[in-house]
């Protein structure tokens, strides 16, 4: 019988046993232990999000419909703060991370802000006040971390941390459309993306150290493997800020983008990518992104066996057939995610 999205769900095991086998054969140095946990499929829809959500939401979940059908847009909605990161914000972060995860209509994810001239500023930290091109934004939610206790802040940055990661592992393709500001944890959550957008005029750093701090939500990780150790040491350790064409130079973003007039020119660009996708077998893609994410952890050998085994997956499925059946009779296949 085909597989199906429920399928996937075993497929991390066999990535395991795979990349086990591989590093038992090889003469070559073992790669990093424990792969990435892939986010597995499941049946379920998701869990009570509506295609339009209310105004006052702090984080806005649209699922678009018609030729943008299977993308889902993540709205960040914190106008006063910034979009810092909050409590409450990071609950519905989690809780729609966890909705999207398991619901096998979504077929892409983007970030974006509600908010102009602002994607996220957040240095997670009690007190988070920098001071960009003679503006001031505050990047904390300040009158709820002023209160906290240190043992409090670092379990809200831990459960932040979590959930940027949740957001990593989703197994369908993320887009961060960085249409303004990013920083600290607000430039995090948009490493943790499969893909950047940014306009000419967004704004990016980590900026942690200049209040004592490091990155505490992947940024020390993912920056370095995005664009090398040296150059990702130096941006940390200066807590320089950067607009979006150099970070397209320097490979922190994949496309930079004119603003326009409505604010909105990497969301509308982030929205052409994700239509790009929507095409292309969706079992195939989950499955893609789950191989090149564990394959990323360990050595080259090790990777092949995982490639091997994501591959494998993808024979019995009915899409793999319909995609022969499509190209011998010269029509668009039409993929079930079967």
């Amino acid at each position: 019988m085909a597989a199906s999205l429920g399928g996937l769900g075993l497929l991390q095991g066999r990535v395991r046993l795979a990349a086990a086998a591989a590093a038992a054969s090889s003469l070559s140095r073992p790669g990093p232990q424990g792969l990435v946990r892939g986010g597995a499929a499941c049946s379920t829809t998701g869990r009570g999000y509506s295609s339009e959500a209310k105004g006052e939401e702090e984080l806005r979940v649209r699922y678009l419909d018609e030729e943008n059908q299977g993308i889902v847009v993540l709205g960040l909605n914190r106008s006063r703060a910034k979009n810092a990161l909050n409590k409450n914000l990071i609950k519905m972060m989690s809780k729609a991370v966890d909705a999207l995860k398991s619901d096998k209509k979504v077929r892409t994810v983007i970030f974006r802000s509600e908010v102009p001239g602002i994607f996220c500023a957040d240095a997670l930290c009690p007190v988070f006040v920098i001071e960009v091109s003679g503006m001031e934004w505050n990047g904390a939610d300040l009158q709820e971390r002023a209160k906290m206790h240190s043992s409090e802040v670092s379990s809200f940055v831990s459960k932040a941390r979590a959930t940027i990661n949740e957001m990593a592992n989703l197994p369908v393709p993320t887009i961060a459309a960085i249409d303004g500001t990013a920083l600290g944890g607000g430039l995090e959550l948009a490493l943790a993306c499969d893909i950047r957008v940014a306009a000419s005029s967004a704004k990016m750093g980590l900026v942690e150290t200049k209040l004592a701090i490091i990155p505490g939500a992947g940024g020390t990780q993912r920056l370095p493997r995005m664009i090398g150790v040296s150059l990702a040491k130096e941006l940390i350790f200066s807590a320089r800020i950067v607009d979006g064409e150099e970070a397209k130079s320097i490979g922190l973003v994949s496309h930079v983008v004119e603003q326009n007039e409505s604010g909105d020119a990497a969301y509308r660009r982030a929205l052409a990518l994700a239509q790009e996708f929507l095409p292309q077998g969706p079992l195939a893609i989950r499955v893609a992104k789950l191989a090149i994410n564990q394959g990323m952890e360990v050595d080259l050998v090790t990777g092949l066996a995982i490639e091997e085994a994501c591959y494998a997956q993808t024979i019995p499925t009915k899409d793999r057939i319909e995609g022969l059946l499509a190209f011998k009779e010269k029509r668009p296949p039409r993929y079930k995610g079967e």
